[in-house]
């Protein structure tokens, strides 16, 4: 295997320039009403499309699934009429990209969901999301107490998973990564405190991974294993309390059981937000029950991601903030160019706006 981060690499049959990859990360910017992806989104992506794959911003399946406003669906027409642009584009300029499928679970309000959101659980964890503010526009808001979901909420949301990644196919995308990490739906079944259920979904860890299993193997059997992955993270604390006692043990169990899907890969999230440090017996634990194609995210610097690329821990290496300010950024890592700062205006642009921001990042002169 080459060391190198800029060599050719293949997710199965699907080739990538490098193992650069460009991190999910939520923008907002979507067309009114309706949530529709647009030219502006089509050509911020396309300017990043450097990378060897694109993971697209978190795109909520359905519209109990959502929980912040202005983010891109991926479950009517003109959601699948306005991400064709997108793929278009970021496959012209050479790239490959994937759809990030959210269902934000708890995390979410009744003006944005338009019901009152879901979870495993009726447990709320005090947290604020992107909405509708009462005196008008938009900000912070906190969450709504969740209502635990039946099994006929189970079933109808491995369909709409299902059923997202089939209009992932048509809106031509290469693949699709289905969302387990950060406090959103399926981490709040894998985390104790949050999972009190007391029937196949709840209790024993075998059945806090199952209905993460049971739509993963749902997805794969519909569009193909190899065009679907999974992001996990075991050492952030988002959206929880208190760090888990027996979560690294529960997705080590659920790696376990995604062997045999044969995914395109497996996405560790790290270092953000609340978070532990993520201990190397933790990478041996993970390549000694999951030996396919991992991805790692994460405050990552090019000499950390070479270092994990050498020891076999990691095989394709996510970047998330330098890809705002970067929009070169796989070049200029190659090079071993600076990087331009993410400044504290940045912050102010990140969740909603226009261009500025957005598109108007320069690429390195020369």
């Amino acid at each position: 295997m080459s060391h190198d981060l800029f060599s050719n690499v293949s997710l199965g049959s699907l080739p990538l320039a490098n193992r650069i990859v460009m991190a999910p990360m939520t923008r907002s910017r979507t067309s009114q009403p309706g949530d529709v992806p647009n030219a502006m989104m089509a050509t911020y992506y396309q300017q990043r499309a450097n990378a060897g794959l694109i993971i697209s911003e978190g795109t909520p399946i359905s519209a109990v699934a959502r929980g912040y406003s202005m983010t891109p669906g991926i479950y009517t027409r003109e959601h699948i009429e306005g991400w064709k642009q997108v793929t278009k584009a970021v496959h012209d300029a050479g790239s490959k990209i994937f759809v990030q499928l959210w269902h934000v679970g708890r995390r979410s309000h009744a003006s944005i969901a338009g019901q009152q959101p879901v979870a495993p659980s009726a447990q709320k964890d005090p947290d604020k999301v992107f909405g509708p503010l009462p005196q008008g526009g938009f900000g912070m808001i906190e969450t709504d107490m969740p209502r635990a979901m039946s099994q006929q909420d189970i079933d109808d949301t491995i369909r709409d998973f299902v059923q997202a990644a089939r209009n992932a196919m048509e809106a031509g995308f290469d693949g699709v990564e289905i969302h387990a990490a950060h406090g959103y739906l399926f981490d709040t079944f894998l985390h104790q405190s949050s999972n009190l259920r007391t029937d196949n979904y709840g209790g024993s860890q075998q059945n806090r991974v199952r209905f993460l299993t049971e739509t993963l193997q749902a997805v794969c059997d519909a569009i193909g294993s190899e065009k679907v992955a999974v992001r996990l993270s075991p050492h952030v604390i988002e959206g929880f309390a208190d760090p888990d006692p027996e979560i690294v043990d529960v997705v080590l169990l659920a790696l376990a059981q995604m062997a045999p899907m044969n995914l395109a890969y497996v996405h560790f999230s790290e270092n953000i937000s609340r978070f532990t440090a993520v201990p190397e017996h933790f990478r041996q634990q993970v390549r000694a029950v999951y030996p396919g194609t991992i991805m790692v995210a994460g405050k990552l610097t090019k000499a950390h991601a070479e270092q994990m690329l050498a020891r076999g821990y990691a095989d394709l290496f996510a970047f998330g903030t330098p890809y705002v300010s970067n929009p070169d950024l796989a070049i200029r890592l190659r090079n071993n160019w600076p990087l331009a700062d993410f400044d504290a205006d940045a912050r102010l642009t990140l969740y909603g706006g226009d261009e500025h921001g957005y598109t108007d990042y320069p690429a390195r002169a020369g």
